[in-house]
């Protein structure tokens, strides 16, 4: 050989065997490829390193003094493994149509293609009409040897076939793949026919392979993603059908104390008992708008709610509820029902009968980051002993805050006794 060349086949070998290696590490870390898929691209990338292996065995026994006849056995299995790539691509490409493996006029076919090469590769062994060894260690295509190949390259060819006749059934980037795989293999299989480019086929089947894996591999994380976002939309879908839940299991002792307050103010005050009718109506209103809402609303809205609310309460516990709003920022957007239900849990579980007027504050404030509303009470205070509802309720409305708009709910004791409940929006969060 000359020197280049010999330098020329221990890259082109050494090539192989990296990429090879690199495919099998890929495609065990790999998140996107299904069991089957990881299995095929193992046997895949095998085979492509025992062609480089059995290349880099020829030229190292080249280069030794062992007897000339053992290039002969390495040379046939050079040529079974590298007829072994287009079956295994047929039987992937059914694979990635559902079709059964076994069966079918394509695998029947591909199988006894690939049994003719198998004995004419294996007689190798017996015969100089395939291939056979120089006197300097080289190899010599024999008479025979474009008929060897041919197998192959039909394998190939009705590959491409296949998937062009597949192509509605594959994914685009699947479809691609497979061109992007089999256009460049099997050109050098029809050319290697009548011209020796052994080293050129050998480089052309790990680049097509390689190209084939990266396509599968985006097109299955993509695949992956969508699925994450189906998954995110279903929790979501889970969350807003709970605060559905929630608005229709209003506490009914609520509505009766509200309807049995209007009903006394009605003779006692009556321009009082018409205020409470009309935030008793505007709460009502509130809470059935909120189950047709899948987005985030304006703050002013939730807020609107809010204070219809507060206002029934305040007129049935008169002086022992205490309100005080300081809510100079309301340019930003929460999901429904979350600042109504967590003031109403705490009017419901913190309030104690007993004790002094209960004091409710609500706040907000623009931040660096976001905006934040402050919900604070006198109150018993919440620990996790407390009623599993309320833990739901919050629970609920922390899955909804994350899920639609990026945001958090923290729950802190209050300072001078009782609870503050934090939620903060950021500003970058898109509208989920």
């Amino acid at each position: 050989m000359n020197n280049w060349i010999e330098h020329f086949y221990f890259f082109i070998a050494g090539a192989m065997l990296l990429l090879s290696m690199m495919g099998l590490c890929s495609t065990a870390i790999a998140p996107g490829i299904d069991c089957w898929g990881k299995r095929f691209f193992r046997g895949f990338f095998l085979v492509l390193m025992l062609i480089g292996l059995s290349c880099l065995a020829g030229m190292i026994l080249y280069y030794t003094s062992v007897p000339r006849t053992a290039l002969k056995p390495v040379l046939v299995l050079e040529n079974l493994f590298f007829s072994l790539p287009p079956p295994m691509l047929t039987a992937y490409l059914l694979h990635c149509c559902g079709e059964n493996i076994r069966r079918g006029r394509l695998p029947r076919i591909v199988t006894g293609l690939w049994a003719v090469c198998f004995v004419m590769v294996t007689s190798g062994l017996f015969t100089d009409d395939f291939f056979y060894i120089l006197p300097d260690g080289n190899y010599a295509r024999g008479t025979w040897y474009p008929l060897m190949l041919l197998p192959v390259a039909t394998t190939g060819l009705l590959n491409l076939a296949g998937v062009m006749q597949r192509r509605k059934r594959l994914s685009r980037k699947t479809f691609l793949s497979f061109l992007l795989a089999l256009l460049p293999m099997t050109g050098a299989l029809l050319v290697h026919i009548f011209v020796d480019i052994t080293p050129f086929a050998d480089i052309c089947y790990v680049l097509s392979a390689h190209s084939m894996f990266i396509l599968i591999l985006f097109d299955q994380m993509e695949h992956d993603l969508r699925r994450q976002r189906e998954i995110a939309e279903q929790q979501r879908e889970i969350a807003n059908q709970r605060a559905n839940i929630m608005v229709l299991q209003m506490r009914p002792h609520f509505i009766y104390n509200t309807l049995t307050s209007i009903y006394c103010l009605c003779s006692q005050d009556p321009e009082l008992a018409q205020r409470v009718v009309k935030d008793f109506t505007t709460y009502l209103r509130k809470n059935f708008t909120a189950i047709a809402s899948a987005k985030p609303i304006p703050f002013s809205s939730e807020l609107e709610h809010t204070r219809a609310y507060l206002a029934v309460e305040q007129a049935q516990f008169s002086s022992g509820l205490i309100v005080d709003f300081d809510t100079p920022h309301t340019w930003f957007r929460i999901p429904p029902l979350t600042l109504q239900p967590i003031v109403e849990n705490a009017v419901k579980h913190g309030r104690d009968p007993y004790a002094g007027p209960f004091s409710i504050s609500i706040r907000t404030r623009k931040t660096d980051s976001g905006s934040e509303i402050a919900v604070a009470d006198n109150g018993r205070g919440f620990a996790p002993a407390d009623d599993s509802d309320v833990h739901i309720a919050l629970n609920n409305i922390r899955q909804r805050l994350a899920l639609m708009c990026g945001g958090s709910l923290t729950i802190t004791p209050n300072a001078g006794g009782g609870t503050v409940v934090t939620i903060t929006i950021p500003d970058s969060a898109p509208e989920r």
